[in-house]
């Protein structure tokens, strides 16, 4: 087959995901990465990283399961390696606490992360107005390392990348064969889809190396996450809200809410503020397409809308884009492959 031409538009977690997997596995498609921001200045790069997630309403549970388990199953896999510290992804441990029992009180994923039991009342006392908890290991994943290392991985694959903003996909259908779009938020302007929305996430970066485990409330809006260069605190999920700077009344909230759950952390230096739109949508959009701009078929594969939980599913959604990828290449005229 001659060489195929095709271009990643973004270059967050689930854009470079998408590229490694395409460049190692199709080694007869040249794959470019696009985008108008790379690491660190991607919302992924803010992301706590840590593995676990909310279940998507329209998606069938067992496509959920596989790109939970094939995320986990790739970073841990990296946590056990040498790779790991290069890598940043880690293992961590924690509790998932609830002030009422939730709806589904073991989630779709709990067999598969590591050692999934509900929480003791003797564990629960810690944590006044709280009923109910979980308790597991999981893989924390650090965008601010994991993307370069991804990077790296695509160069060594013979993958190339470009820096500059895409304003329409039809620009690149003269010089690609094939397009993934990965643009996440983006994807509200460059595939005109109003379902796609920001919810905005404010977290702190603070100094507390005597914190081992993470704590998050079930409402998500509240969270504890040791990593490997610091603990995140946070959080917002504050829909249809596009402002990038830095709340300060969002940070009081953080510290004091946090600091509730672990009092300690009134005592933790704070290390930097972040701010990032999540690209939220009822369900991701994991699916192919042709384009006819100016005559010429071109197959597009949108991969994109995770929200909150695109580093817990990146691996996974990526695996099953390159499934897509497959049945565009198998479908192309022979022409379209000059």
């Amino acid at each position: 087959i001659d060489t195929v031409r095709v271009v990643v538009v973004g270059a967050g977690v689930i854009g470079f995901s998408t590229a490694v997997c395409v460049a190692e596995a199709l080694p007869f498609c040249s794959v470019t990465v696009l985008a108008e921001k790379f690491s660190p200045d991607t919302t992924s790069d803010g992301a706590a990283g840590i593995l676990f997630a909310a279940q998507f309403p329209d998606i069938s549970v067992e496509r959920q399961r596989r790109w939970f388990k094939d995320s986990f199953d790739h970073l841990r896999a990296i946590a056990q390696s040498q790779q790991s510290p290069e890598a940043g992804v880690m293992m961590s441990s924690g509790y998932q606490i609830f002030k009422d029992v939730p709806a589904d009180p073991k989630p779709y994923w709990s067999d598969l992360v590591i050692g999934f039991r509900l929480m003791t009342d003797r564990e629960l006392e810690r944590f006044p107005g709280y009923k109910f908890g979980q308790a597991f290991t999981t893989v924390k994943c650090e965008c601010s390392s994991y993307l370069p290392w991804l990077e790296k991985r695509f160069r060594k694959a013979g993958g190339k990348v470009q820096q500059r903003k895409v304003s329409s996909l039809h620009d690149l259908s003269d010089s690609y064969d094939l397009i993934i779009n990965c643009s996440g938020l983006g994807s509200r302007t460059l595939t005109d889809d109003p379902q796609v929305y920001p919810v905005r996430g404010q977290v702190l970066k603070v100094e507390a190396p005597w914190l081992q485990h993470f704590i998050r409330d079930g409402d998500g809006k509240t969270y504890i996450y040791p990593g490997i260069h610091g603990v995140t605190v946070g959080g917002t999920r504050q829909e249809d809200d596009w402002r990038l700077e830095v709340d300060d009344g969002d940070t009081r909230s953080i510290l004091e809410r946090c600091s509730r759950l672990e009092p300690s952390l009134s005592r933790a230096r704070v290390l930097s503020k972040w701010v990032g739109l999540r690209p939220g949508r009822r369900n991701p959009r994991l699916e192919r397409e042709l384009v006819q701009p100016r005559g010429r078929k071109v197959p597009v594969v949108h991969n994109y809308g995770h929200g909150g939980w695109g580093v817990t599913l990146a691996w996974g959604s990526a695996l099953d884009a390159l499934g897509l990828v497959r049945q565009c290449l198998h479908e192309m005229p022979p022409q379209a492959k000059l």
